[in-house]
């Protein structure tokens, strides 16, 4: 792996792999430089494809990066299957399928359980999260994780508790929204307001990896590691090393994945 990729501090077994790509490593050009792995920002086609066979071979597994659309469809990864697959999350229990959220200000939350026995990745940026009608993509991908993991251990070990990995994000100093946002996840959440500051009139400071947390404990996840909202994990406060489409608006686009080797 490039040495300034982040490899998640997390109590998974040693065969679930994961990582969360930096700015370097690649070969695209300003202001996509480096390690550019999103196909549809404007960068080149030619230097995208090499940059994701760069990935991939760090990996030593396949990424299937899906076309993400902030809502909370779900896919299980199989052979085959195509890059552009549209999802905002994704379950593997098949060894060498990597599943790949590609972010640059949206939270990624890798998934797996105790024991091994399946992976999971939700791509979480604030209309993922709040979702519609009280069901957003965690509400989606965790139960299906357990069914996954469940289904998939049954003939050995079984499931054993989900834990989950906070990737990089815009960190709670730099999440400008609206009352609309705040709204959103309240309505289903009274907890949720103390996720916001009042900033200006009718703008608030939101701190995602915190509404993060705030629904993974609602929804049994209990263990949690990763971004804690401090500045080391803001990816807009950091421009040497993630991208950041709020703070640059022409941006690269960064990666986490997580696949059983």
């Amino acid at each position: 792996m490039n040495g300034d990729w982040i490899t998640p501090d997390w109590p998974a077994p040693e065969w679930v792999r994961s990582v969360f790509s930096t700015r370097h490593g690649g070969v695209s050009s300003a202001p996509y430089d480096s390690l550019n792995l999103g196909d549809h920002v404007g960068d080149a086609a030619a230097a995208v494809a090499r940059n994701r066979r760069i990935f991939a071979d760090a990996l030593e597994a396949r990424p299937v990066f899906l076309h993400q659309v902030h809502g909370s469809a779900l896919v299980q990864l199989a052979p085959g299957m195509p890059d552009g697959t549209q999802a905002d999350g994704c379950i593997s229990i098949g060894a060498g399928l990597a599943c790949t959220i590609m972010v640059a200000d949206c939270l990624p939350v890798l998934f797996t359980d105790t024991r091994g026995v399946a992976v999971a990745a939700a791509h979480a940026g604030w209309r993922g999260l709040a979702g519609s009608q009280g069901a957003g993509i965690l509400d989606t991908v965790v139960p299906a994780l357990r069914s996954a993991a469940l289904a998939a251990g049954a003939a050995g070990s079984g499931a054993g508790e989900t834990i989950a990995w906070l990737g990089p994000c815009i960190g709670p100093r730099a999440f400008e929204v609206g009352d609309e946002v705040k709204q959103a996840f309240v309505s289903r959440d009274r907890d949720a307001a103390g996720m916001f500051r009042p900033y200006s009139a009718g703008k608030w400071l939101a701190d995602l990896q915190g509404l993060a947390r705030l629904r993974l404990a609602t929804l049994g996840v209990k263990r949690v590691y990763g971004n804690d909202g401090s500045d080391a994990w803001c990816t807009v406060s950091n421009p040497l090393r993630f991208f950041s489409h709020r703070r640059d608006r022409v941006s690269g686009r960064l990666a986490a994945s997580i696949w059983l080797a």
